[in-house]
């Protein structure tokens, strides 16, 4: 009796133990993910499957930019499954982690679902200290077919990614053309549009415009380092068939840099592609720009050659193109950073709100 009671005793504690680490009782099947499709890719030609710089670059873009080019922010995967849970077991490249972002944000998973033609975020992938991590991303659905998009890291490199469903359970390719790959939005930015510091990758605004938009965004965000390198422009121009440039590099670029080397960069891709909208944006005001007298000179002097930039090329009779003053981008409290600098979601969102209609009206005038 008192060996069968432990025994019932031991198997109560470890069912307890396993529902509070999030794992499911039933058994999982772990399959690759790189059988399916990476969204949000610029270019196919990459090392691995969860890398955003082709192979080619490696070598010839500055070590910092093709180490950024590494991580995986703005990718996805897309999957369809009558599963009752979802996991995922993934392995880091760095095992990277950041003051100033939420574990997740940096190197985890972040699981959405498809309800009624929106897409609904349904779970997280927590990162563990190690480099690999395993967890439950959703748990106890009805056994029906559901359209997933599976968001990758922000700032870090992904090198292996397994999804794990029921055993029996269906995991295939998506059925749903969603979000639209046709004609992506193709953004190049600083640590802001890699993501920083989002709470988890589906809140980076580049995720949050391709949402809204229902259109594949490629997100070229390379932390301190959007210099205006010319062969990410020509990156950028290699993408068939891009609907809009956004160019959003100025908190990174110096004002001479701008001055001397902008007008190039975007040469690049108007010559490459005539008809496609290019969007400029203007540097943050960053709130701490209320009291730091040094930054505030940097943002007016970037600022200042951003906008001459523009106004050269509208007079030169450039049609198409498209610029958006920061006044209100970080919102009139100043509320919206986790640093004075990166955008925390309310930042994000804000963010987007600004852009999207800019977005919305290039792509509206473009197909007159």
């Amino acid at each position: 009796m008192e060996t069968s009671f432990k025994r019932t005793a031991f198997g109560t504690v470890l069912f307890f133990l396993l529902l509070s680490a999030g794992l499911s009782l039933q058994a999982q099947v772990f399959t690759d993910a790189s059988f399916f499709p990476v969204y949000g890719k610029a270019s196919e030609a990459t090392k691995t499957p969860y890398q955003r710089l082709p192979a080619a670059l490696e070598g010839v873009s500055r070590d910092p930019v093709w180490s950024l080019g590494t991580q995986s922010a703005g990718l996805y995967i897309r999957f369809r499954s009558n599963s009752t849970a979802i996991h995922a077991r993934w392995t880091s490249t760095y095992g990277s982690w950041l003051t100033n972002m939420c574990p997740i944000g940096v190197r985890g998973l972040d699981l959405y679902i498809l309800v009624d033609g929106q897409w609904r975020p349904a779970g997280v992938g927590r990162p563990s200290q190690e480099k690999t991590s395993r967890d439950c991303l959703v748990k106890n659905m009805t056994p029906e077919f559901r359209e997933y998009m599976l968001y990758l890291s922000l700032y870090d490199g992904i090198d292996s990614l397994e999804i794990g469903v029921d055993e029996g359970a269906v995991l295939e390719v998506a059925q749903a053309d969603t979000p639209r790959r046709e004609r992506p939005v193709v953004m190049y930015g600083t640590s802001i549009l890699q993501g920083c510091s989002a709470s988890r990758p589906g809140m980076a605004h580049t995720n949050i415009i391709s949402r809204a938009l229902d259109r594949e965004v490629i997100n070229l965000g390379f932390s301190g380092n959007a210099l205006l390198d010319l062969e990410i422009a020509r990156l950028m121009a290699s993408v068939p068939d891009p609907a809009v440039f956004v160019l959003d590099y100025a908190p990174n670029a110096y004002a001479p840099m701008i001055r001397e080397h902008g007008e190039e960069f975007f040469r690049i891709l108007r010559d490459a592609h005539p008809d496609v909208p290019v969007i400029f944006i203007e540097d943050v005001i960053f709130p701490h720009t209320l009291f730091d007298s040094a930054i505030r000179k940097e943002v007016e002097d970037k600022n200042f050659e951003q906008r001459a930039l523009f106004e050269r090329l509208k007079k030169q009779g450039e049609k198409g193109i498209y610029f958006i003053p920061a006044a209100k981008m970080t919102g009139p409290d100043g509320e919206s950073t986790a640093d004075t600098i990166h955008l925390t979601d309310l930042g994000m969102q804000r963010y987007a709100d600004l852009v999207l209609p800019v977005i919305r009206k290039a792509l509206r005038k473009a197909r007159k």
